[in-house]
């Protein structure tokens, strides 16, 4: 013989009036008539055959049968909440919206979300990469997390790591040349575009911007051919390219911060924490 199915509307009227010790009060909280609960508990105890409620002076106090079915309607409504949303988390936030630098979106990243996939094979990523200074005012819009540049000791979200700037260029290109230095840079709002031109015009160098793209493999495949130096972060330093220092300005250095949108998903919150340990650990430095 099957135990008769408990119906969590039964329970959760069943706990109200436990904790009111009052059906009419137990009926305002789940603006219900009293009538209305009155039947509900009625049917429980019919499909339980015990009595869960006795009358006292003042109200209504759980019996012995009661008091147990407490502690397991509470563990039941809450399992069953825990499902639900679950679940409901499953559908609707199985997708996290990650923004992130050139550089960091094909070096630092990718080994990281290899590990978070093995874990969380049912959440996907959706990657954008590109400049990240106008990317952290659209997060809950266009990301949920953003993996920005800000100048060292500046910028919201949490630090994850501190790179260093600098000049970069091919083994072959000459170090000690003096001729109008050629640049490849990013378009006009990156962080080490501005960098380099304000750091060469303050030690007056002479200088030309020889190559503008926005993806950083062009860029670096300008500069790996001697055509140009460019700036890059240290900790991604390609193997193509050597870091130049004699005769050029230094450069400052560089946050790395992680920004969350104000209302995570689950999957969202867990790749954010995956990223945080993964990029403030040194041996995922490239």
């Amino acid at each position: 013989m099957t135990s008769p199915p408990l119906d969590p509307d039964l329970l959760r009227a069943f706990l109200s009036v436990a904790e009111h010790r009052s059906f009419t009060r137990a009926a305002v909280a789940l603006n219900r008539t009293q009538s209305a609960v009155s039947v509900q508990i009625r049917r429980l105890e019919q499909r339980l055959g015990t009595k869960l409620f006795q009358r006292t002076s003042t109200g209504v106090a759980l019996t012995a049968a009661g008091d147990e079915l407490r502690v397991y309607a509470r563990r039941l409504l809450d399992l069953n909440a825990e499902a639900v949303d679950a679940l409901s988390a499953r559908r609707r936030d199985a997708v996290v919206r990650l923004g992130v630098m050139d550089d960091y979106g094909t070096i630092v990243i990718p080994p990281l979300l290899a590990d978070f996939a093995r874990s969380h094979p049912d959440i996907r990523v959706e990657i954008e990469t590109g400049l990240t200074a106008t990317m952290p005012a659209r997060l809950g819009e266009a990301y949920d997390l953003v993996i920005a540049l800000h100048p060292e000791g500046r910028g919201d979200g949490e630090l994850l790591r501190r790179e260093q700037a600098v000049w970069a260029a091919a083994e072959s290109y000459p170090a000690d040349a003096h001729h109008t230095l050629p640049v490849a840079l990013y378009p006009p709002g990156c962080l080490f575009r501005h960098w380099a031109a304000e750091a060469l015009d303050t030690a007056g160098r002479p200088w030309r911007l020889a190559f503008v793209s926005r993806t950083l493999a062009a860029v670096e495949a300008i500069a790996a051919q001697g055509l140009a130096i460019t700036v890059v972060k240290a900790g991604t330093l390609p193997s193509c390219l050597r870091i130049l220092a004699d005769g050029l300005p230094p450069l400052p250095a560089a946050d790395i911060r992680l920004h969350r949108a104000r209302h995570l998903s689950r999957p969202a919150a867990l790749l954010a924490d995956h990223l945080q340990r993964g990029i403030s650990e040194p041996a995922t430095l490239c």
